[in-house]
């Protein structure tokens, strides 16, 4: 039989755009909406080895991650993880699941395990709340899930779309913040009141109504548009938790800067800090990337990027030998 001799598995960052159903009055909670980034990427390897090794970025949880795998499904633990690149933790662009994802799908591909996303995140406990990052990592695009029901299954996926090619968004990074993650996020959703019905119906219809509908006909004023209102929904309600209604003031400044200044959508991604922005073009993008650069030069404590819609999932890459 074959089996790998190394694999290589590149997964992409996600941004999350917000929940459309927080009350979950319906028997269903959250439902989140999203899109795969060309960058930034989490790329890690695997090859054999004497012993268990385990390098790179995120060593730690790497090999937490790992040893469940292994250890689930008995395989041999002579391997050698390299985290080659990771997405920035605690950011706000799902990196915890990207790893969790790309270590998974890496073992499964080496040992010939018939595993998907799905299965992985089930095993790694990923997904609690949201399967943007599951399913990005399928098939990447711009993706919405129907919130979580009574049962342990992650969220279904209920709709697909392409990022439109043409469109860009910028990314702002602030160096020294980092979103709620853990038991700090776990405490921020057991104290927040519940969230009213008719706002999540406004976001539900918002959503259905104009951000899909928006996508569809590459509208980027009316996909934006409903994305901002989004997002000042989002915001407000975890104002309490975060500090405001995005969770970085820099941040927040340089959001309100390019939304003056002609973005069409801006928002911070889950907890943040990462801000976004979205752009109609990639001139548009530059335009806007040059302002912020030179009101906010690189001691200001921000940083910025161009990324693209990614509209493809992880990769997978191997070489095999007999076994």
């Amino acid at each position: 039989m074959m089996r790998a001799e190394r694999v290589s598995v590149s997964v992409p960052a996600r941004l999350h755009f917000g929940f459309v159903d927080l009350n979950g009055g319906l028997g269903r909670r959250f439902g989140s909406l999203g899109v795969a980034l060309e960058a930034p990427l989490t790329r890690v390897s695997l090859t054999a080895a004497p012993e268990l090794q385990v390098s790179g970025h995120d060593a730690a949880r790497a090999r937490k991650y790992l040893a469940t795998v292994i250890g689930h499904y008995g395989l041999d633990e002579r391997l050698s993880l390299s985290v080659e690149s990771s997405i920035p933790p605690h950011a706000g662009l799902g990196s915890g699941t990207q790893l969790a994802l790309s270590i998974g799908m890496a073992a499964a591909t080496y040992f010939g395990l018939d595993l998907d996303a799905r299965d992985i995140a089930r095993l790694l406990d990923r997904g609690a709340r949201s399967s943007v990052g599951i399913a990005t990592f399928a098939a990447g695009g711009v993706v919405l899930d129907g919130g979580r029901g009574p049962g342990e299954e992650a969220p279904p996926v209920l709709s697909r779309f392409d990022f439109p090619e043409a469109w860009r968004i910028l990314l702002i990074f602030d160096q020294d913040a980092t979103g709620l993650h853990g038991e700090a996020e776990r405490e921020a959703f057991r104290r927040l009141p519940r969230f009213p019905a008719d706002q999540a119906a406004d976001l539900c219809r918002l959503v259905l109504m104009r951000a899909l509908p928006s996508l569809a006909e590459r509208d980027i004023a009316g996909f934006g548009g409903a994305i901002t209102q989004m997002q000042r929904i989002m915001g407000d309600y975890f104002a309490p938790a975060q500090g405001g209604r995005f969770l970085s003031p820099r941040v927040t400044e340089a959001l309100a800067w390019l939304e003056r200044n002609g973005a069409e959508g801006v928002g911070q991604s889950s907890w943040g800090p990462t801000g976004f922005a979205l752009l109609g073009s990639a001139a548009e993008a530059e335009r806007l990337l040059a302002g912020l650069k030179a009101r906010w030069p690189a001691s200001a404590g921000l940083s910025f990027a161009i990324s693209h819609g990614r509209n493809r999932g992880g990769e997978i890459q191997q070489t095999a030998k007999m076994a």
